[in-house]
């Protein structure tokens, strides 16, 4: 075995990782025992307590706050081919498990032992996320796991996420090996979307929402149902299909909009599809203005705290978006109000939607709770990995409930 370096922690720095978590912080290494900037970017290292006792197996990235990342607690094990492909095959048990298809979140980090990689499946497309210095040193040991244990047909390295900035690396899409196609088709719940794999947001599809666009149908029957920050359509069209009587999408850009028409008449609802051009909050005031009104409101946006230091403002921006989707809500409206960002607890979400309720006279109650379905797990110390709030709000004039 090649001998890794050690990185050793201040005293009493390993409470966190002994109590499950994967993280270490550049301020929790003892630098003046092994300097960071010794380490070359995702370089392995052996992590060892402030006595030298090994605490398990880490990439390093002495450039992030995040400056290492635990691949095993076992101080032999690296991440390897053979871990990859090991793990590999524990994440695609638990899909297979639950999906009768290959249309599902296959790695989601942290949580399926693989810090830093996120893997999409798309039937025979696999979308391939390399959030972390470590991972993007091992591309070529990752695209051999996925060929040994799934046999996709193409790879896409998507390495275009924002926070790859934060581990100073470059930002690049590239298919690994044989150029694939330039739309994804996304099946799920019986339902049929195509979706740009290069252009396309994330991976391309938003596997997360897909249990909160099944439970969105108990709501949808006859009603009028808006969507907002649409993307390719998903929640319209789920509402549609379930029955409502018109589901109304709302998209910045005409390409986004041509896709969601193309993606309602796939599902043989483009009749009850209506599309608008145009950003969400001018929709939401202009609506307002002409006396729309709706029956479901679907809020999904972008995550408007993407660090801590966003929190005051991202809270603001949650308010005004959902403040105004409930002025649009009839005498006994429902909102589902989603939240992507890590930074945004469920209760402060709530909080918001209270207040937004009393400012508008409107009474409200949580009627259900939604999150993240099975294949993308929560790892129980990490909060961060449990990112995703669907809150359906039942909002009721104020007279009918106090």
């Amino acid at each position: 075995m090649q001998q890794r370096p050690a990185l050793r922690l201040k005293p009493g720095e390993e409470r966190r990782l002994r109590a499950g978590h994967l993280w270490i912080f550049s301020n929790e290494v003892d630098t003046a025992h092994t300097p960071l900037r010794g380490f070359a970017p995702g370089e392995q290292a052996v992590v060892e307590d402030a006595r030298g006792k090994a605490l398990g197996c880490a990439y390093v990235n002495p450039n992030s706050l995040i400056c290492a990342r635990l691949v095993s607690r076992d101080a032999k094990v690296a991440l390897d081919r053979s871990t990859l492909v090991h793990r590999l095959q524990v994440a695609l048990a638990a899909r297979q498990r639950l999906f009768a298809e290959p249309w599902y979140r296959l790695v989601h980090g942290e949580a399926d032992g693989l810090p830093g990689l996120v893997i999409d499946r798309f039937g025979d497309c696999c979308v391939v996320q390399p959030n972390t210095a470590g991972i993007e040193r091992l591309q070529a040991e990752v695209l051999e796991a996925l060929e040994k244990v799934v046999a996709p047909a193409y790879v896409l390295w998507r390495a275009d996420n924002a926070v790859r900035e934060r581990e100073g690396l470059d930002l690049r899409v590239e298919w690994l090996g044989q150029p694939g196609p330039e739309e994804l088709e996304v099946r799920e719940g019986g339902l049929h979307f195509r979706v740009p794999v290069v252009s396309g947001q994330k991976t391309g599809w938003f596997y997360d929402q897909q249990a909160n666009r099944r439970r969105l149908a108990a709501y949808a029957g006859d009603a009028r149902v808006l969507d907002a920050f649409s993307y390719a359509g998903g929640f319209a069209i789920a509402a549609a299909v379930a029955g409502a009587r018109e589901a109304v999408a709302v998209e910045r850009s005409a390409e986004a909009c041509d896709r969601i028409a193309a993606n309602a008449e796939r599902n043989g609802v483009g009749d009850r599809v209506t599309v608008i051009e145009g950003e969400v909050n001018d929709y939401l005031a202009a609506a307002r203005q002409e006396g729309e009104r709706y029956d479901v409101a679907v809020v999904d946006p972008p995550a408007f705290i993407k660090r801590r230091r966003d929190r005051k403002a991202g809270e603001r921006g949650y308010r005004t978006v959902n403040e105004a989707a409930l002025r649009l809500l009839g005498r006994d409206g429902v909102l589902l109000s989603c939240s992507c960002s890590a930074h945004l607890p469920e209760e402060r979400l709530s909080g918001i939607l209270l207040a937004a309720g009393r400012h508008l006279d409107r009474s409200v109650r949580i009627l259900e709770r939604g999150g993240l379905p099975p294949d993308h797990p929560i790892h129980p110390a990490i909060p961060e990995t449990d990112y995703l709030k669907a809150l359906f709000i039942r909002a009721v004039i104020a007279t009918s409930l106090p």
